[in-house]
């Protein structure tokens, strides 16, 4: 039976499946910063269609319906593309379940994070409809964001791990070293928690509530409320677009995300320069690439304020965060598989 199957397909649709999630989430992060995430006001079609077509026609539906939004021909383009490719994507991640399953008898096949996946997407596409029906939740955007996320992670997870059947596993090739283990766990987790931070910043629209640096406001201790601005459930029928904070709780939630930029530069730096001089040759190649996007991502994020936000530099910062997520997967990945496959 093992001899008969052969998992390239899998690894095919999750290099893909890899690709896609990727530009899905720049994408999402283009709507969300771009202010198209209402640019259609119902899920899963845009002002009652599941396609769109000519825009006078989605404007005299919407005047006729009486939605509460008028409708923006680009919004709603951009919003669209995102739940097409979306789709796209669960169709991708659906696929890697049955494949999965198919070769499960197959050593070091992924099965059981390819149905996890399935399951995730499905909650995703409720948190994107709630997204929409709660009106930009900051709570709910920010699960979306992370979901979105964890995707992408599991996703190349499962790339890495199933072996290729063309010759030795990437495992053996990257002659792991277990000891690095816990490092590259602290190094993911730190990430993800400053991904949240960055996340909560940009649903509560607090990018620009610091203009300056290293300061913020011209103090280095602003006044802030942090009760209000981590306040992670309001009232339904509140509309979020432009943020409802006050510039106290905002303040809060921007020099957070700063601190925790601070930790992340130290914790992930040393984690870096600590595998640089005692991994293996494939560990220290990866232990580079994640030091070099860490210094991207900070570069980045000064610029951001440096430049007040400008729409591709924010995008940008966001691929970045995703970018810095895989690499720290990748070196959790080459510490932990096994060389004997």
């Amino acid at each position: 039976m093992r001899g008969l199957l052969d998992n390239r397909p899998f690894k095919l649709i999750a290099g893909l499946a890899t690709a896609l999630a990727l530009i899905v989430v720049v994408l999402g992060a283009y709507v969300r910063l771009s202010d198209a995430g209402l640019g259609c006001p119902d899920w899963p079609g845009c002002y009652g269609e599941l396609f769109m077509s000519d825009s006078g026609r989605h404007a005299e539906i919407a005047a006729q319906s009486g939605y509460d939004r008028p409708y923006e021909h680009d919004k709603a383009w951009k919003e669209m593309a995102h739940r097409y490719l979306a789709g796209s994507l669960g169709l991708l991640i659906l696929a890697m379940a049955v494949l999965g399953w198919r070769y499960r008898a197959l050593p070091g096949q992924p099965c059981k994070v390819p149905l996890l996946l399935v399951g995730l997407v499905i909650f995703q596409s409720a948190l994107g409809m709630w997204t929409v029906t709660l009106l930009l939740k900051p709570a709910v955007v920010t699960l979306h964001l992370l979901g979105g996320m964890s995707v992408l992670a599991l996703i190349w997870w499962s790339f890495l791990r199933t072996p290729s059947p063309a010759g030795p596993p990437l495992a053996t090739r990257a002659d792991s070293d277990r000891r690095i283990t816990p490092l590259a766990v602290l190094a993911l987790v730190v990430i993800a928690a400053q991904i949240t931070l960055g996340g909560w910043v940009s649903t509560n629209y607090a990018a620009l509530i610091c203009a300056d640096l290293p300061t913020c406001q011209g103090q280095w201790w602003p006044p802030m409320d942090f009760a209000d601005g981590f306040t992670f459930w309001r009232g339904l029928g509140v509309d979020y677009e432009y943020g409802v904070l006050g510039p106290e709780a905002m303040t809060a939630v921007h020099v957070s995300h700063r601190i925790g930029a601070v930790v992340t530069l130290l914790v992930v730096g040393a984690v870096a320069a600590r595998v640089m001089i005692r991994g293996s040759l494939a560990l220290r190649q990866s232990a580079i690439a994640l030091l070099l996007l860490l210094l991207l991502q900070l570069a980045l994020g000064v610029a951001n304020i440096v430049w007040m936000l400008p729409l591709p530099l924010a995008v940008a910062h966001n691929a970045g965060a995703a970018l810095l997520l895989l690499a720290a997967v990748t070196l959790l990945h080459q510490t932990t598989a096994r060389g004997d496959r």
